[in-house]
C-alpha cells in the first residue's frame, strides 16, 4: 500500500525511487507483496527504466529495512536474486560509512558465510581492511582471519543499524570461526546508519 501525498512525490533532484520508498506503506503488506514490490523495482531495474534497487539512497534502504517484519526480510533471503541484490548493495555501501580514523594499525580480512537454506552451501563474501581502506566483494582469494556466519536477514538488520550487534553475537545468532576478537570489533570501524527518528 502507498501513502496518498498533497505535495510533490519527491523533492527536485531526488531519485523517484526513494519518493516511492518514502511513501511505501511496508506494515500493510504481506510478505509476499513486499517481495512483489522489490522484485518489480529489480525488474525495472534489469530493463533499464531508470527505477531500481541500487538507487536508494542507504536512508531510505536502513527506513525501509525499519519499516520490515522479520517475515518480510525473510522473504528476500528465500528469494535468490533479491538476496543477491541486497547483499551486493549492503557490501558496496560498505566502503561509503566506513571510518578508516577507527581503524588505524588495523589490518583483518574477514569472510562472510550466508546460508542458502541448502545444506551447507553459502553465498560468500570478503572484507579487506587494510592501510586505511575497505574492500568488500564475492573474490575469496584472501586467507581470512575470522569467518562470520549469519542469517540474510539477520545480517540486513545489521547492516541497516536494525539491530544491536552485541546481541547478535550474545543470541548465537552470529557464528564466529577463527578469531573473534576481530569479528566483535569490526562494527566499531563504520558509521552504521539509524532509522528516521531514532535517537
Amino acid at each position: 500500500m502507498v501513502r496518498r501525498r498533497s505535495r510533490a512525490a519527491h523533492p527536485p533532484g531526488e531519485h523517484a525511487v526513494n519518493g516511492f520508498a518514502r511513501t511505501l506503506v511496508v506494515g500493510k503488506l504481506t510478505p509476499e507483496q513486499f517481495v512483489r514490490v522489490l522484485e518489480t523495482l529489480h525488474m525495472l531495474g534489469e530493463a533499464g527504466a531508470g527505477i531500481e534497487i541500487p538507487s536508494l539512497t542507504t536512508q531510505s534502504l536502513v527506513d525501509v529495512v525499519a519499516a520490515a517484519s522479520r517475515e518480510q526480510l525473510k522473504g528476500i533471503a528465500d528469494h535468490a536474486e533479491l538476496r543477491a541484490v541486497f547483499l551486493d548493495e549492503i557490501f558496496r555501501r560498505m566502503s561509503e560509512h566506513f571510518r578508516p580514523e577507527r581503524a588505524r594499525h588495523v589490518d583483518v580480512v574477514v569472510s562472510w558465510r550466508f546460508p542458502t537454506g541448502t545444506d551447507e552451501e553459502f553465498d560468500r563474501y570478503q572484507t579487506v581492511i587494510e592501510d586505511g581502506l575497505c574492500v568488500s566483494s564475492t573474490d575469496l582469494a584472501r586467507t581470512p582471519d575470522t569467518t562470520i556466519t549469519v542469517a540474510v536477514e539477520d545480517f540486513i538488520r545489521m547492516a541497516t543499524g536494525n539491530a544491536a550487534v552485541a546481541a547478535m553475537f550474545v543470541t548465537g545468532k552470529v557464528k564466529v570461526k577463527g578469531e573473534y576478537a576481530p569479528a566483535v570489533r569490526l562494527s566499531g570501524y563504520f558509521d552504521i546508519p539509524k532509522p528516521s527518528g531514532s535517537a
